[in-house]
């Protein structure tokens, strides 16, 4: 059995604990937690030959596992910690400048590598997000997916997030793109979107598909349909985003040829 190591590392108060704790029970692995760990060691030097003591201990008891998950939560501040515990996935919660702790955020230095980084503290979205990058996920025809359609002239913050909460929802998000290159203000080709919405949205590579739809207008349904049309409400700051306003910028500082 090829054991798996997944390191979840950020700052204190960065969500990490949180985020190993849940996932590791979503996938039955063993959790191992680095205060407890040096609470049951009555270890707390946070010196740097404490800080490498400890990742040993770490690595001792995720090699000795039974499981073959195993979910590791640390700061995680020096980089050679990292090749000390050698996990086979690294997770970096960068969701906070500063943590509570003056000295270790004058300690930690930034990975010099990571599967993936984490900057925001949605805690459905980052299980979604990890889960990925555990195990591969594939598209599927019958599985319950949410509709996206628009212009997205461009796609911008908004539309992620309108795309997060649909994601959430139902697993897989099927976008569709309107066909309305250069009809009115619509200066964005159906490539040019799509290029924007995909390195928008790697980290959900396999969990969602863009389609070029015809300009459709209308929307009819009938009763027992099998779906539903749902309003997403964003915050008021999100809503404020506007790509009019983002396409007049683009045109002001020479950015977008029409």
């Amino acid at each position: 059995m090829k054991k798996v190591k997944i390191l979840i590392m950020g700052l204190p108060g960065s969500g990490k604990t949180f985020l190993a704790k849940r996932f590791s029970k979503l996938i039955n692995a063993e959790w191992l937690n680095a205060d407890k760990i040096r609470g049951l060691n009555n270890d707390w030097d946070f010196s740097n030959k404490g800080i490498l003591r400890q990742v040993k201990r770490m690595r001792e008891l995720a090699d000795s596992s039974k499981k073959k998950y195993v979910v590791a939560d640390f700061v995680c501040p020096l980089n050679i910690q990292i090749k000390i515990f050698k996990p086979n996935i690294i997770i970096w919660m960068d969701t906070i400048k500063k943590g509570r702790f003056p000295s270790m955020n004058k300690m930690f230095k930034k990975p010099e590598k990571y599967h993936l980084r984490i900057k925001e503290k949605d805690i459905r979205l980052n299980l979604l997000k990890v889960k990925d990058k555990v195990f591969k996920y594939h598209w599927r025809n019958n599985s319950s997916t949410a509709l996206m359609l628009g212009r997205y002239q461009p796609w911008h913050y908004g539309h992620r997030k309108i795309f997060e909460k649909s994601l959430i929802a139902t697993g897989q998000v099927l976008i569709f793109v309107k066909d309305v290159h250069k009809l009115g203000d619509n200066p964005f080709s159906f490539s040019q979107v799509k290029n924007f919405i995909s390195k928008d949205l790697v980290e959900f590579k396999n969990r969602f598909k863009i389609i070029k739809a015809p300009n459709i207008t209308n929307i009819f349904y009938g009763r027992k349909v099998g779906y539903k049309i749902k309003k997403i409400n964003l915050d008021k700051d999100i809503q404020k985003i506007s790509a009019t306003k983002i396409r007049k910028k683009l045109r002001k500082l020479k950015k977008l040829n029409d």
